[in-house]
C-alpha cells in the first residue's frame, strides 16, 4: 500500500473502472450523497435495476473506490427487517494516477508539513523536511518487503551488478527538474526511512540520476545478504 492509500496499480485500476458510464454515475452519486448509500437507493437514483446497481457497486468496492458496511436501516420493516443492509461509502474523495507513476501528492504533504513545523518551532526548514520525510518513509515501510514498497510507490527498482538497486523511475520527476537539491534530499531521507522500517540493512546513495531515473540508488546490504 502506498502512502496515499492505494498503490499505483490500484489507482490505475480504479480509474479504469470509471470508464464505464453507469459505474461512473453511481460512484459520483455515492461520493456526493453525504451518507452511506444502499443498493435500493442507488438503483432508484440511477433509474436502473437493483441487480445492475448491485453489480456495479460491488465492482467499485473491488476496484478500491467504495467501502462496504453492514447496518440496519430505519426504513426496513416487516419479515427479514432484522438483517443489516449492505451500504456503500467512498474510500477516497479523489483518485489520480499517471504513467509513469508520480507521487506529487506525497511531495506536497512532506513540504507543507515541513514548512508548518519549521514556522511553529523556529527550526531550519531543510532540517525539518529531512526529518519529516524520514518519518513518513518509516510509516510507509513494511517489514521484510522493501522492494514491494518501492514498487508500489512507482520507483521501479532494478538490481545492479553490485547487489544494490537502481531506481528506474523518479516519482517526483517534474519537481526535481527545477528543485533538484531540495527534492532529491527529501527523496533520499524518505527512502532511508522506508529501508529502516522494512528492515533492510542498506544505504541510500544520491547520485546523477540519468534520463528519467531516480536520483537515489539503493546500496547493497552491508551484511552481505
Amino acid at each position: 500500500m502506498s502512502v496515499s492509500g492505494l498503490t499505483w496499480l490500484q489507482r490505475l485500476s480504479a480509474i479504469s473502472s470509471l470508464n464505464d458510464a453507469c459505474r461512473r454515475a453511481l460512484y459520483t452519486y455515492v461520493r456526493s450523497a453525504g451518507h452511506s448509500v444502499g443498493r435500493d437507493e442507488a438503483a432508484r437514483a440511477m433509474a436502473i435495476p437493483r441487480s445492475t446497481a448491485s453489480f456495479h457497486l460491488d465492482r467499485l468496492v473491488r476496484d478500491g473506490l467504495l467501502r462496504p458496511e453492514f447496518r440496519k436501516t430505519p426504513d426496513k420493516t416487516g419479515p427479514g427487517s432484522g438483517r443489516p443492509a449492505k451500504l456503500y461509502t467512498p474510500v477516497l474523495q479523489e483518485v489520480g494516477a499517471s504513467v509513469p507513476a508520480r507521487q506529487y501528492d506525497l511531495a506536497g504533504d512532506l513540504l507543507a508539513t515541513a514548512i508548518a513545523r519549521s514556522s511553529a518551532q523556529g527550526l531550519p526548514v531543510t532540517e525539518v523536511l529531512l526529518a519529516v520525510a524520514d518519518a513518513k518513509g518509516r510509516k510507509a515501510g513494511r517489514p521484510g518487503d522493501f522492494l514491494g514498497v518501492l514498487t508500489d510507490l512507482g520507483y521501479e527498482p532494478a538490481q545492479d551488478a553490485t547487489g544494490g538497486y537502481r531506481l528506474l523511475n523518479c516519482p517526483f520527476h517534474r519537481l526535481s527538474q527545477d528543485h533538484q537539491a531540495v527534492v532529491c534530499s527529501m527523496n533520499g531521507a524518505f527512502l532511508s526511512g522506508v529501508a529502516a522500517a522494512s528492515g533492510r540493512d542498506t544505504g541510500v546513495v544520491l547520485q546523477d540520476p540519468g534520463a528519467g531515473h531516480c536520483c537515489a540508488r539503493i546500496a547493497a546490504e552491508t551484511n552481505g545478504s
